[in-house]
């Protein structure tokens, strides 16, 4: 049973968090300022979670006292400015409140894991090294030697898979096991940031440097300092952005915006897309400079249709799990939906899996899942159409706009099909998020899983 310190000065919050706690057989602890916690010794804890403003002082001053504790802190605010100085001052991780409470008991499993006094060691097991990853098949083998020998050789890492493969996965098995473990492992997927914002997040910026730059910020590289910078869809990348990122890889060198300072930063740089870079490069759409400093280490993931022995062992693990957020004990799958499990072609990947799972524990009426709970649609791939990279054209194939049903037959993804590909040449992706009233993150996502290939914006393409 592990102890943990809760600080926080909220009794209605501090008391909520306890029961939840307690609930999942940890032994918990209160303290509502930093005078309290520090007489309860912290030390003795095996994790703080403290608020990142307590009345006495800032919650980030337990990492020190409570060291070698873990701190975890809370912060209200959910900026990523807040969340940076956290980890930058030696914090674990964050947690955003109002918190989910799955991704709260994920995110504290995971630091008491990776913080567990250590024993003597044994020789591990594939399941070990990568706790999170489920699969023993002869391609996921291969993904599991490479990482065991790769984590540990501090070089950079290219991630190569289809959307929904676990590639983020990879990249914590990876830090995890190299020796910048205990320090931060900051992700970032680069699709999910605004063009016009992506060099401050990763790069910082000073204060003036820009309209709206109020205040100097510290960039996700720079945060990442002493540990591992995973960049997930490192494709998206602009190329100012790229220059920027190699003069990091080359020299171990960042600038602000703004600013005519360098500083000097120990990042080890772990990168994952589901296009083929190379390609990219001959097009002029990466930097192939960029692309061979990245490729030091290449890791492909195989998909899950490709991996036939693997899928009804991660159905069973995916299933439990989806089971115990939805409190539905004792539901099993019927012959006929794992006969369908295995044997559907997957286009979306484990997360497709996993979100058919969880409609299977929400829509099933008894203690069976049924083909019909599980709502998998047929997938046509259409033969000889083009694929980016290395990923398969998933669900079906968009080359022809124009052979659209009348509006009154649209559904919300034909509406979303024909509306990207007829206005993505005059609008930015921000701007087409915008007419659509999603965010650029949700913009990003929908292309992925409708196979939407994205226009290059070629004005930086002559950027050296």
């Amino acid at each position: 049973m592990s102890r943990i310190l809760i600080v926080e000065d909220e009794a209605i919050i501090r008391s909520a968090l306890r029961r939840l706690l307690e609930r999942h057989d940890h032994e918990v602890s209160e303290a509502g300022s930093l005078g309290d916690a520090e007489s309860l010794d912290p030390r003795t804890f095996d994790l703080i979670i403290s608020d990142l403003r307590l009345p006495d002082a800032s919650g980030t001053t337990l990492i020190d006292i409570a060291a070698p504790a873990p701190v975890l802190i809370m912060t209200s605010y959910a900026s990523m400015r807040s969340a940076v100085d956290a980890l930058k001052q030696g914090a674990v991780d964050y947690i955003a409140k109002p918190f989910d409470h799955d991704e709260l008991l994920d995110t504290v499993d995971k630091t008491l894991q990776q913080y567990a006094p250590s024993t003597t060691p044994t020789p591990p097991s594939s399941h070990e090294e990568s706790p999170d990853m489920v699969g023993d098949c002869a391609a996921m083998q291969a993904v599991y030697s490479r990482i065991r020998k790769t984590a540990p050789a501090d070089v950079t890492v290219l991630i190569q898979g289809e959307s929904g493969t676990g590639k983020e996965l990879v990249a914590r098995a990876i830090h995890q096991q190299s020796q910048r473990s205990r320090a931060p492992l900051i992700c970032v997927n680069c699709a999910a940031i605004p063009e016009t914002l992506i060099e401050s997040e990763l790069f910082g910026h000073e204060k003036g440097a820009f309209t709206g730059a109020n205040a100097a910020r510290t960039g996700l590289v720079e945060a990442a300092d002493g540990g591992t910078l995973f960049l997930d869809e490192i494709g998206e990348l602009p190329m100012d952005a790229q220059a920027r990122l190699l003069r990091v890889l080359q020299e171990g060198e960042i600038r602000k915006i703004g600013s005519i300072e360098t500083r000097h930063v120990d990042v080890r740089l772990i990168a994952a897309t589901h296009r083929d870079l190379h390609a990219l490069s001959r097009n002029g759409e990466f930097r192939l400079d960029l692309y061979y400093r990245l490729n030091v280490m290449q890791i492909d993931l195989p998909p899950l249709r490709d991996r036939e022995d693997d899928i009804l062992k991660i159905t069973d693990v995916l299933l439990a799990s989806a089971c115990r957020r939805h409190g539905r004990t004792g539901l099993k799958l019927s012959r006929t939906a794992r006969r369908e499990l295995r044997d559907y072609p997957w286009p979306g990947n484990v997360r497709e899996l996993e979100n058919a799972l969880e409609r299977g524990v929400i829509l099933a009426e008894g203690n069976l899942i049924h083909p019909d709970d599980l709502g998998l649609r047929p997938v046509t791939i259409q033969r000889g159409a083009p694929t980016p990279g290395p990923a398969s054209p998933p669900r079906q194939s968009f080359h022809h706009a124009e052979t659209i049903p009348n509006d009154d037959e649209l559904s919300l993804e034909d509406y979303f099909q024909h509306f990207v590909l007829e206005h993505q040449d005059q609008m930015s992706e921000t701007e087409l998020a915008q007419k659509l009233g999603i965010s650029r993150k949700c913009l990003w996502e929908r292309r992925q899983r409708l196979g939407i290939p994205r226009k290059r914006n070629t004005r930086n393409r002559s950027a050296s």
